[in-house]
């Protein structure tokens, strides 16, 4: 049929991706359109494929989802963008609303609630968790901001945190980010100061710990 909810499925997981692929081409309005493990793949296809729908994840190659997220929003194609990860919802979730994604999924959840999910968004409606909507519902969404820890880093500080907690030097981070060593040292000591750390080796056990502490 040619009336099918044509989905994107970006993760850089093949059997996440291989699980997601069934759910969706089992529902009679559904179909997959293509698959994605990386940014300029899930570009590339977004733009060829023209889904009504993206389901992304937020630790991709060669870049992450939250970037994706602007990329597609800034392009000329609409779908839905609904996030799938396992990170922290209370840290990520809204970060990834105000992006531009219009739901968001820890994949723990994903077995019982895909499919919800994706006609909720489809009808033009957003999709939280409970305690999500219950926390917005008490908060302004626009330009809220913590105001201590973590989650007052920047989406880019975030990255760079990340990226630090995995072991990775100055030099590899702005390689990999395309930027300069210096505008990644910059970016460093911003997040040392809003952390409140004393120096590389406690911002780098910081965000250790970190990761350890989010790791799905």
């Amino acid at each position: 049929m040619n009336d099918l909810v044509r989905v994107l499925i970006v993760d850089d997981h093949p059997l996440v991706r291989e699980g997601l692929v069934a759910r969706i081409s089992a529902q009679p309005d559904l179909e997959v359109c293509g698959e994605a493990s990386d940014v300029d793949q899930a570009l590339f296809l977004a733009g060829t494929s023209r889904p009504a729908l993206m389901i992304v994840d937020l630790a991709l190659k060669g870049g992450n989802g939250l970037d994706l997220i602007k990329k597609v929003k800034a392009s000329d194609v609409s779908p839905r963008i609904l996030v799938v990860s396992a990170y922290e919802e209370a840290l990520f979730a809204e970060r990834a609303l105000r992006a531009g994604a219009q739901g968001y999924i820890n994949k723990q959840e994903v077995p019982g609630s895909i499919i919800d999910a994706i006609h909720t968004l489809l009808r033009g409606e957003f999709y939280l968790s409970v305690n999500l909507a219950q926390r917005l519902a008490g908060q302004a969404l626009i330009g809220y901001r913590a105001s201590r820890g973590v989650e007052s880093l920047s989406d880019r500080e975030l990255q760079i945190f990340q990226l630090i907690g995995h072991g990775k030097s100055t030099r590899v981070i702005a390689e990999e980010l395309h930027l300069s060593v210096h505008t990644i040292e910059s970016h460093r000591e911003k997040i040392r100061m809003k952390l409140e750390v004393r120096n590389g080796t406690e911002l780098l056990q910081r965000a250790v710990q970190w990761i350890l502490e989010n790791r799905s």
